[in-house]
């Protein structure tokens, strides 16, 4: 008699059951990734609201102390400095809310301005002891997202959605 040699049929996967097991686990992936990942309208509103609550404390440390705080920014962050009694002013080191910072990659501030008009120079606001200020806005944007930083002269500080201040609108409450 002859044998028959039956096998058993092949149990691996065909190339296209891998394709779309890979297509539905990189779509998975994807959409994890989206979900998860926030948004540019948030990433600059938390930076924003940040900026504002420090501008609002230095402001209110420069009536405490008795000594000026100063803002400055550039390109890549922002720092905050102290005038000493002859009028030299040093960075802020020694201040964990005060210490310098860099901006979220993306962020920048796009316009500055003190009473409505543009300064000349580097970006500049100074607050002190006596606690009157001028009213000031702080653009920032991050793609096609933007906030202001305003400032009013009694000293009212807010993060606002919107096109910044560029509209030239600022705070005036």
């Amino acid at each position: 008699m002859g044998r028959v040699n039956i096998s058993a049929p092949n149990r691996g996967f065909t190339l296209i059951e891998m394709l779309v097991v890979l297509m539905i686990m990189g779509l998975f992936i994807g959409l994890v990734s989206t979900i998860t990942r926030p948004d540019d309208r948030a990433v600059l509103q938390l930076e924003a609201e940040r900026l504002s609550q420090l501008l609002d404390f230095a402001a209110t440390e420069a009536r405490l102390t008795g000594k000026s705080i100063a803002w400055t920014a550039d390109e890549s962050g922002y720092r905050f400095w102290r005038a000493d009694d002859e009028g030299n002013w040093t960075e802020i080191r020694d201040s964990e809310l005060l210490r310098a910072r860099t901006l979220p990659q993306g962020v920048e501030v796009s316009d500055f301005r003190v009473e409505n008009m543009r300064p000349q120079g580097a970006m500049r606001l100074e607050f002190t002891p006596q606690g009157s200020s001028l009213a000031f806005s702080i653009g920032m944007s991050l793609g096609a997202a933007h906030y202001a930083v305003t400032g009013s002269p009694v000293g009212v500080v807010h993060a606002l959605p919107g096109a910044g201040p560029g509209d030239g609108q600022l705070a005036l409450r």
